[in-house]
């Protein structure tokens, strides 16, 4: 099974985060992060600030990783033949950037109070890591969703871990 590795920027600054509407693709009509797949010859630092640039026109000048999830997506209806494809996705907290803040073809960004965190409007696992996130807690998990309905969670394991 091939793992694709992403990014996904958490730009947060107490008691504002900003997330971004996804207007087309994987994941459209979620509020969610910055970020992406790296691609062939990036390094996943690189990778993010590149996500961040395209996506929402802003320059990261500090970052740091707060988590590292695997998820995977299975076909219940057809287990015998189970498909499943498998995401690594790398969390930053960014502290810092620079650059004017845009709305894009792709995501359409937006401050929320921490208490207004929309998660009924968000991946479901956001609600499981996004709180440690936001308590500055460093954390890796696994997240196994339902592909033909991509809104339930299979099985899931979190834990916090002292570095990444």
């Amino acid at each position: 099974m091939k793992t694709i590795v992403m990014t996904l920027l958490m730009v947060y600054d107490h008691p504002r985060i900003l997330l971004a509407m996804k207007k087309r693709d994987f994941g459209k009509g979620r509020w969610n992060g910055f970020g992406g797949k790296v691609l062939p010859g990036e390094t996943i630092q690189e990778a993010a600030r590149r996500e961040a640039l395209e996506e929402g026109g802003i320059v990261i000048d500090n970052m740091e990783k707060m988590g590292v999830i695997q998820f995977a997506f299975e076909n219940k209806v057809q287990l015998k033949e189970l498909e499943t494809k498998q995401v690594e996705v790398h969390i930053f907290h960014v502290k810092s950037f620079s650059g004017s803040l845009v709305e894009t073809e792709e995501m359409k960004p937006q401050w929320f109070h921490i208490d207004e965190v929309p998660y009924h409007e968000m991946w479901p696992d956001d609600k499981y890591w996004l709180p440690l996130f936001l308590a500055g807690k460093k954390f890796t998990g696994r997240f196994l969703f339902d592909h033909a309905d991509n809104t339930k969670i299979l099985d899931s394991e979190l834990n916090i871990v002292a570095e990444l």
